[in-house]
């Protein structure tokens, strides 16, 4: 805080809940989590609009001014207060306004970005050390009541079941570089517009291969070219409506591809990242109920699979992985992470011999 007429505020971007006998203040904006008496509120309360240290050691009379500016001062530090106009202010601003519809329940958003990850190489033992100490949850459950034996089903010899069974996780992957035309195919089928439905008051829907809520269609996709034949390395953006790529930057390296994915060593043998994002507003602007954050994960996830299907039927070894490094991706893409943020991120490469 550089002076006593700086003014200050409660952020918005802040939840509270009880923690034994203490308040605990989490700003999900920051990821910044603090605990305190509740005399905090008081304080809280009190810079519910913009005021300065000055009016506050005004207010709380009955306290001394040293206190009340160590108190203010420890509060802006640890996020519970933001000062006007700073980057950490107008951020909080404007996550408090555009999420506005779905806050606080998806505060989660916000609070679960750039987490800490296990690494590939700890040893099993550190790996097992933050495991729950409790038995693994049974993989089935028992439902008791009368039972309805059904009919028993055979795979189909036809392409579409292959397709559904050959599709798995891969971690390895051959030297070679994708084709600029398996790209192409894997970005037409599942992320181009199809098709468009006119209908009233939404206006021109899209098609998709995947399904959408509401068919807002809030997902767009980054492509990370590595290894792809006949195709710079670079980022790029793919217009779903003109089937084409933009080069937004050059900073596509098999190390980068890596920090992206929460350093997951594997990546860095991958031809071509697809970095999945959402626009929240498309889906918001239909949808005020915080519920419909769910519905823009779903879609993603509707994405994914059509993805690692497409790239199955094409002979190439498809992988996803929700282990990122958001920040960094969101700087790298452009975006701001409030109206548009990452998601998820589906990576392919050959097949090893």
């Amino acid at each position: 805080m550089s002076t006593g007429t700086s003014r200050l505020r409660r952020a918005r971007c802040l939840i509270a809940y009880w923690e034994g006998t203490r308040v605990v203040f989490h700003n999900f904006a920051r990821r910044l989590s603090v605990s305190a008496r509740p005399i905090t509120c008081d304080i809280l309360q009190f810079f519910d609009k913009w005021r300065t240290l000055g009016e506050a050691i005004v207010h709380f009379e009955s306290y001394t001014a040293d206190s009340v500016r160590a108190s203010v001062s420890q509060l802006l530090e640890q996020g519970l207060l933001v000062e006007k106009n700073s980057p950490q202010g107008l951020r909080d601003d404007r996550i408090s306004k555009e999420w506005s519809p779905w806050l606080p329940e998806a505060s989660f958003h916000f609070s679960t970005k750039d987490p800490a990850y296990v690494r590939d190489h700890w040893t099993l033992a550190r790996q097992r050390s933050v495991l729950s100490k409790t038995p693994q949850p049974r993989i089935f459950k028992t439902v008791r009541g009368q039972k309805t034996e059904l009919p028993v089903c055979t795979l189909p010899r036809s392409e579409f079941c292959q397709v559904l069974i050959s599709r798995k996780t891969h971690r390895q992957f051959s030297k070679d570089p994708l084709t600029v035309e398996a790209m192409s195919q894997l970005l037409f089928l599942t992320w181009s517009a199809i098709g468009y439905l006119q209908v009233p008051v939404f206006g021109r829907l899209l098609h998709k291969t995947s399904p959408s809520g509401g068919a807002r269609h809030p997902g767009e996709v980054y492509v990370m070219a590595l290894r792809v034949k006949g195709l710079q390395q670079g980022i790029y953006y793919y217009h779903p409506g003109r089937h084409n790529l933009t080069m937004i930057s050059n900073k596509a390296t098999p190390f980068q591809a890596c920090r992206y994915c929460a350093h997951q060593h594997y990546v860095k043998e991958a031809a071509a990242l697809f970095i999945m994002t959402a626009v929240f507003p498309r889906t918001m602007w239909k949808y005020q109920h915080p519920r419909a954050y769910r519905v823009v994960l779903l879609d993603a996830g509707h994405l994914c699979q059509t993805f690692c299907l497409v790239a199955t039927w094409l002979g190439l070894a498809p992988f996803c992985t929700a282990a990122l490094q958001d920040t960094l991706i969101e700087k790298d893409l452009g975006i701001d992470g409030i109206s548009e943020s990452v998601l998820y991120v589906a990576g392919v490469g050959l097949p090893p011999a």
